[in-house]
């Protein structure tokens, strides 16, 4: 058979919702198809994650050997990669490495599992081809996600080694939201006579991204936040500042305010890390402050505003941070809060930008819909999502559309749970078990 027989794009296309493939993602499948090394430029929010996976899943072979090696930037991109290829519901396996984890589990993980694909951060890479934890001959096609930030974040040299590392490679993918003025050199892709580009760099929604400028009277602007905030409600708002001890200020004071929001940064834990990110995506908590460690590789749905409480360093990062709205065929807003003292950047046009005069008087903080808790048990205890689901169902008293996502992890799993109806649920199920099990059931901290 065939390998692209195995894998019906339409029914990718239908397992991730989607009706159809951009004009983007048409024309990489075509490049993708002529077996030369691609560099695909396109902005954040386009769809370039699906874009290289398509095609390259339909060149896999049902072997159980890895024959393909992805490197991204950072370990959320590196999840939700993966995320993206087991919803595909292809016949083929994904694993992501990265730092954080023993690289034991991951290692048991390979040989149980048998991956076609291996998702990973550079140096958790390089250390599982180091240890011969798989076999590098067998991997055919290397792809490098947001190279410009791998080489951004000091990875050039490992990235080296892992290509180093890789005798057999036919292909090679890089791909980045802005262009590059340069393709690394040890990337492999020689005088770029063999390499096809994709430039859709320039192809910004501008027509679906509006931006405001909001006016702060004072040098400090935590007050104009969150009068802003209380102004966009419940709506998904990421706001970015340029450092990790301005996240934690800027939490603390809304948080005094009695303003629900969580806080991520890189000097997090992993799992801190982790569930921060899964109470913003699934509306338990409507505001995320961040570091631009949120600009890239966070592919969350419905995030309706952007926030720019510090203007960011540069035009690169006022273009990924924006690229967190307005995804796809959606709309978003962006919003540039100046001090009495700053200007507007050069690299925001002329005329494109709106006064916002927020309301002299603005509403209460809201309260979200969604409550996320945490529920003790997991996958190795043989728990799953209809399990869980069941048990609140049956147990906790809940109706249809009384518990939103769920996510299981390991040891753990997370519930989004209506928030009216949380008291009564934790009520029902004191002292029940899960499977015979019994189970810490709390709201996530």
């Amino acid at each position: 058979m065939n390998t692209h027989d195995k894998v019906s794009v339409e029914g990718v296309l239908k397992n991730l919702g989607f009706e159809g493939l951009t004009p983007m993602q048409q024309d990489t499948m075509r490049a993708y198809e002529v077996r030369k090394d691609l560099v695909l430029l396109s902005p954040t929010g386009t769809g370039k994650t699906l874009a290289y996976l398509l095609p390259l899943v339909r060149h896999l072979e049902g072997t159980g050997q890895v024959q393909a090696v992805v490197l991204v930037p950072s370990r959320e991109l590196a999840q939700q990669t993966e995320a993206v290829f087991r919803r595909m519901g292809t016949p083929f396996r994904a694993l992501a490495c990265y730092g954080g984890r023993p690289a034991m589990d991951e290692h048991r993980a390979m040989n149980s599992l048998h991956p076609e694909v291996i998702i990973g951060t550079p140096g958790r890479m390089l250390d599982h081809l180091d240890k011969g934890n798989f076999a590098a001959e067998g991997v055919r096609t290397l792809v490098i996600d947001e190279f410009d930030k791998s080489l951004e974040l000091g990875f050039h040299d490992q990235m080296q080694q892992v290509i180093q590392s890789l005798p057999a490679l036919r292909k090679r993918v890089l791909l980045s939201a802005t262009d590059a003025e340069e393709i690394p050199r040890f990337a492999g892709l020689g005088d770029g006579s063999r390499v096809i580009k994709l430039n859709y760099a320039d192809s910004a929604p501008a027509d679906r991204l509006r931006l405001y400028v909001v006016a702060s009277p004072q040098k400090d602007k935590l007050e104009t936040l969150y009068r802003l905030l209380c102004t966009l409600g419940v709506q998904h708002t990421l706001v970015f500042v340029n450092y990790r001890e301005s996240v934690e200020r800027v939490g603390d004071y809304l948080r005094s305010l009695r303003f629900p929001c969580d806080c991520f940064h890189g000097g997090m834990e992993q799992e801190d890390r982790e569930r921060t990110l899964y109470k913003f995506a699934n509306g338990s908590c409507p505001v995320l402050v961040s570091t631009d460690l949120a600009a890239r590789g966070l592919d969350i749905e419905g995030i309706e505003n952007v926030v720019h409480y510090h203007l960011p360093l540069g035009e690169e990062a006022f273009t990924h941070r924006n690229g967190r709205t307005a995804r796809w065929d959606a709309q978003g807003a962006t919003y540039l809060i100046l001090g009495p003292e700053e200007r507007l950047p050069d690299y925001v046009p002329e005329g494109g930008a709106e006064r916002l005069a927020l309301p002299a008087e603005v509403p209460a903080p809201p309260k979200p819909q969604w409550t996320t808790l945490y529920v003790g048990r997991g996958k190795k205890d043989k728990v799953n999502k209809v399990d869980i689901a069941g048990f609140f169902y049956k147990k906790g008293g809940l109706q249809a559309g009384d518990m939103g996502r769920i996510d299981v992890r390991d040891h753990h799993a997370f519930v989004a749970v209506r928030a009216s109806k949380v008291r009564q649920l934790l009520k029902l199920i004191s002292g029940e078990k899960i499977k015979g099990q019994k189970t810490l059931i709390e709201e996530a901290k």
